[in-house]
């Protein structure tokens, strides 16, 4: 299994701070973000190797940071250096698949965020269902759910309907930007952006996917920490205690 990262953001939000540096590679604790994922991504021993979407103003700095790796890390430069001029996530997927040939099951994964659960239980998950799969979590917040991925799903956790940032949204379970491709599936992902498939968003290739495909929901075991400007940045590294669930 290839574990694909998207890195490829510029972090508007957290100017000054992120405006020469990665958010990826930001530090919590005693780790880099990214660190935390894939120390804990890695101990599942089902990924061979870890490829990193960045963009092009970034991508010096992550291959750096890889190089002190003792994990097999590639970082694919997507050829962008502004905000404006940025791919979408789902474009950069399938820029990562062109740019290596990939040909195999695929762990998505957004590179800027913080949990409180190992994701070793989202990938047992995985190889339990031996489909597509996300993740899930309940937001009562409605005001939330308007910037979010949301779910429908019957009762066997098969993905329904998925809308992004919907102005009536259907349910009240949100998707993180955590998902798992089969190689089918992955192949799949050059026709649906031919097909009209959203592209800015991570989501919107599961968005189209679950109308075409078999795609699971897991109910997400713990908390993820969003850092979307410096206020909640500074909270997460005061609070954060590690991988606790």
């Amino acid at each position: 299994m290839k574990c694909l990262i998207l890195a490829a953001g510029y972090a508007t939000r957290l100017y000054p701070l992120t405006e020469n540096f990665p958010k990826p590679l930001l530090k919590v604790g005693e780790k880099t973000i990214l660190d935390w994922l894939i120390d804990d991504i890695d101990n599942s021993k089902e990924v061979d190797e870890y490829v990193v979407i960045s963009n092009h103003k970034f991508a010096g700095i992550f291959k750096e940071w890889a190089e002190k790796s003792d994990k097999k890390i590639t970082v694919v430069d997507d050829g962008t250096s502004t905000n404006e001029t940025r791919l979408g996530a789902v474009k950069d997927i399938q820029f990562a698949i062109d740019k290596l040939n990939i040909d195999s099951d695929m762990l998505v994964i957004a590179g800027d965020n913080v949990l409180d659960f190992s994701l070793t239980k989202f990938i047992s998950y995985i190889k339990e269902k031996k489909t597509s799969c996300i993740m899930r979590y309940y937001e009562e917040s409605m005001q939330k759910l308007l910037k979010c991925g949301v779910v429908s799903i019957d009762e066997n956790d098969l993905v329904t309907d998925m809308t992004e940032k919907s102005p009536t949204p259907k349910t009240h379970w949100c998707c993180p930007p955590f998902y798992y491709y089969t190689k089918e599936d992955s192949k799949k992902i050059e026709n649906a952006l031919n097909e009209g498939c959203g592209y800015d968003a991570p989501g919107s290739y599961i968005a189209w996917l679950c109308k075409n495909s078999k795609v699971h929901a897991m109910c997400m075991p713990g908390s993820r920490y969003d850092i979307g400007n410096l206020e909640s940045y500074e909270k997460v590294k005061k609070e954060y205690k590690g991988l606790t669930k």
